[in-house]
């Protein structure tokens, strides 16, 4: 490809001229500092190296540490994560867990090696209630600020960034009633889990005011955060005669949208599902899925700027930001069946 053709291709994508292209990656002034954005985000978005002298020098590193990347939300959460970190100009190093391979403790070691400027952690020990806390407690005493996002402990004198678990329960048990449901089950991952435990609390809560369920311990389901754990979940849920089912993820979801069909049942004709989350592609499943939107975007900028403020010289404290979920109702519920 020719100079020509390749400033033409960067012009028509920025909405701008060949000459103004042209200034940005010359250098040259005269040129505001939007438009400059906007020719070198299309510069980006085509593939294009950016010229040596428009390379931003970083600010320095941060550690992000999530779990395997098989769940999308967790490759969403790196991305917005990865996103605001770039815009103020530090250097994000993704760690990924997967199973069997290098726990959270020997990335956070290689991390320090890295002599990075702070670490994000996504869904990690932090939210293990039977875990160490003093993993995390021995990097705030030496001075390196941190951020977790989704689990807390009152342990640790750092920021914790979550979602408000409890609502989203709320929020999904309603809208089945609405819905005339009655015997509404809740697919969730192991008790020790933060997240786990708060969404059992506004399980119990919205099942007791809206239905008069004393117990709700029947209708709660433990499995794994997977397609199969969910499938497992709601096997058992289904076999208990629940007309509708709460998952604490959109993959467990999907795993109680197969275990319905696996009975020769319809969703929602038969059985209704809601997961959590909202991750990438979820709309477009069959049935596209109903779900509580985790808010992903201001979770990521709020864990950024927090973390930033730390790297600044702010004092570290237990503090827990909690952003609001959002129920988002697309055709994998539907009136209780007769």
């Amino acid at each position: 490809m020719n100079g020509n053709a390749r400033l033409a291709d960067i012009a028509a994508q920025a909405g701008v001229s060949e000459a103004t292209v042209s200034r940005v990656l010359n250098g040259r002034s005269g040129v505001s500092a939007n438009t400059r954005r906007l020719v070198l985000t299309a510069l980006d978005l085509m593939g294009y190296e950016r010229p040596q002298r428009l390379r931003q020098r970083s600010n320095g590193l941060v550690g992000l540490v999530t779990p395997e990347l098989d769940n999308p939300i967790f490759p969403a959460f790196a991305q917005a994560i990865e996103r605001s970190l770039t815009q103020h100009g530090y250097t994000p190093v993704l760690c990924t867990q997967s199973p069997g391979g290098a726990p959270e403790d020997e990335f956070t070691e290689l991390l320090l090696e890295r002599d990075v400027s702070g670490i994000v952690f996504v869904s990690g020990l932090h939210a293990d209630t039977t875990s160490r806390m003093d993993r995390y407690t021995r990097l705030t005493d030496r001075g390196l600020p941190i951020v977790l996002i989704d689990g807390y402990s009152e342990h640790i004198e750092a920021p914790f960034i979550s979602p408000d678990d409890r609502l989203a329960a709320r929020l999904a048990v309603r809208h089945l009633v609405d819905l005339g449901h009655e015997r509404i089950g809740l697919a969730v991952g192991q008790r020790r889990f933060v997240p786990v435990i708060r969404k059992i609390e506004g399980f119990a809560r919205v099942m007791a005011d809206l239905l008069g369920v004393a117990d709700c311990e029947p209708f709660v389901r433990h499995s794994l955060f997977s397609v199969e754990g969910g499938q497992a979940a709601a096997s058992a849920l289904i076999d208990d005669g629940c007309t509708a089912i709460v998952c604490a993820s959109d993959l467990m979801a999907l795993g109680a949208i197969r275990a319905a069909r696996d009975r020769g049942l319809s969703v929602p004709g038969d059985v209704s599902v809601v997961g959590f989350d909202d991750s990438p592609l979820i709309p477009f499943t069959d049935p596209p899925l109903t779900t509580i939107r985790k808010p992903i975007g201001p979770m990521a900028v709020a864990a950024v700027q927090t973390l930033l403020e730390g790297i600044a010289g702010a004092p570290p404290k237990n503090l827990e930001l909690i952003f609001q979920p959002e129920l988002i109702v697309r055709r994998s519920t539907a009136p209780a069946p007769r």
